[in-house]
C-alpha cells in the first residue's frame, strides 16, 4: 500500500503546528512531514513537539542539513526520538541548500563526501556500534550511544542529482525526492538508486518518498502555476497537480506506479486553508489511493 502524507510548510509560524498536528492525527493521516529550511523552523524541535502532541501519527523531517550538525548530535537526537516514540519518527539528512550553508559558514568543499561520511557514521551509531572515523569531515574517536534505538531504524537521504541518488542507494535506507520530480523522474531516480545499491551489495528494501505539489479548492490551478513559475519549473511536464480528490489521487497513483513508496502532498506556499488541506488529504484523497 502507498503511504500518504502531507507537509506542514515552515512558512507557517511554529505555533500553528500543534493544532495542525492534532488535526492530522485525528483525521487519520498517516504521515506529517516537516522541513528544516533556513531560517525558519528547526526540524528536531518541531518533530519532537508534533510527536508528543499526537498518538499515532508518523512525523518525518525531510531533511536535516548535515553541514549544520556533528553526526554524534544527529545520532543522539534521532535515537531519543525513536526511543520515546517507537516507529513514529522518520528522519532524512541531506546536503542542504548550498547558498544557505555558505551564509552560515558551514558550506563543505565536497558536499557529497560529507553526506557519505555522515550517513555511514549515523547508521552505524544508530545500530549501536562504537564508531571511530577519520574522514575528511566526520571524525569520531570510539563514539557509541548509551541509549541507541531499541531496534533497527531507517535513515533516509534527500537526493536530486545522479551522484547523490547513487550514494543514497549505497549508504542510506531510503531516499526523499523533491516536488520537482515527475513520475518519469521517479523512475530515473530508482534506476540510479538501484545502481548504487548494486555497487554496495545492498539487498534490503529501499523506501522512496516523493513530494507532490498539490492544490485544491478555489484558485487551485492559478496557485499551482504561480508556484511552479516561482521555482522555474513551469516547463517541466507532468509536475504538480490541481483539482479535486479524484484528480489528486490519480497523480499520487502515477508516482506510486513509478516507484514511490510514500507520496507527501505539499501545499502551495500561499495555501489559504492548511487545516482544510489536511482534511482533504486524509478524508478525500486517502480512500482513493490503494
Amino acid at each position: 500500500m502507498t503511504a500518504l502524507g502531507a507537509v506542514f510548510r515552515p512558512q507557517l509560524p511554529p505555533e500553528r503546528l500543534r493544532g495542525l498536528a492534532r488535526l492530522a492525527d485525528e483525521a487519520g493521516l498517516e504521515e506529517l512531514w516537516l522541513w528544516e529550511d533556513c531560517f525558519l523552523e528547526g526540524g528536531i524541535s518541531t518533530a519532537a513537539a508534533a510527536l508528543a502532541w499526537t498518538e499515532r501519527l508518523r512525523v518525518g523531517v525531510g531533511l536535516l542539513p548535515v553541514p549544520l550538525r556533528n553526526v554524534a548530535v544527529t545520532a543522539m537526537e534521532a535515537a531519543s526520538l525513536h526511543r520515546m516514540f517507537p516507529g513514529r519518527a522518520v528522519l532524512g539528512v541531506g546536503h542542504g541548500v548550498q547558498d544557505w550553508m555558505a551564509q552560515v559558514g558551514a558550506r563543505a568543499g565536497s558536499p557529497l563526501t560529507l553526506l557519505r561520511e555522515h550517513l555511514e557514521a549515523l547508521r552505524a551509531l544508530l545500530a549501536g556500534e562504537r564508531v571511530t572515523a577519520r574522514g575528511r569531515y566526520v571524525r569520531l574517536d570510539g563514539v557509541a550511544l548509551d541509549w541507541p534505538p531499541a531496534g533497527p531504524v531507517e535513515v533516509l537521504a534527500g537526493a536530486t542529482g545522479p551522484r547523490t541518488l547513487r550514494l543514497s542507494g549505497e549508504a542510506a535506507d531510503g531516499t526523499i525526492l523533491t516536488s520537482a520530480t515527475p513520475p518519469e523522474g521517479v523512475r530515473r531516480a530508482r534506476r540510479l538508486i538501484d545502481e548504487g545499491r548494486a555497487a554496495a551489495g545492498r539487498t534490503g528494501a529501499h523506501h522512496v518518498v516523493v513530494n507532490l505539489l498539490a492544490a485544491t479548492g478555489p484558485g487551485a490551478s492559478a496557485r499551482l502555476r504561480a508556484e511552479l513559475a516561482a521555482q522555474g519549473l513551469s516547463e517541466v511536464p507532468d509536475l504538480g497537480v490541481a483539482g479535486d480528490a479524484d484528480t489528486v489521487a490519480k497523480a499520487v497513483r502515477r508516482l506510486a506506479e513509478a516507484g514511490a513508496g510514500t507520496v507527501v502532498l505539499q501545499p502551495t506556499a500561499d495555501e489559504p486553508d492548511p487545516e482544510g488541506f489536511l482534511r482533504f488529504t486524509a478524508e478525500e484523497v486517502r480512500p482513493l489511493v490503494p
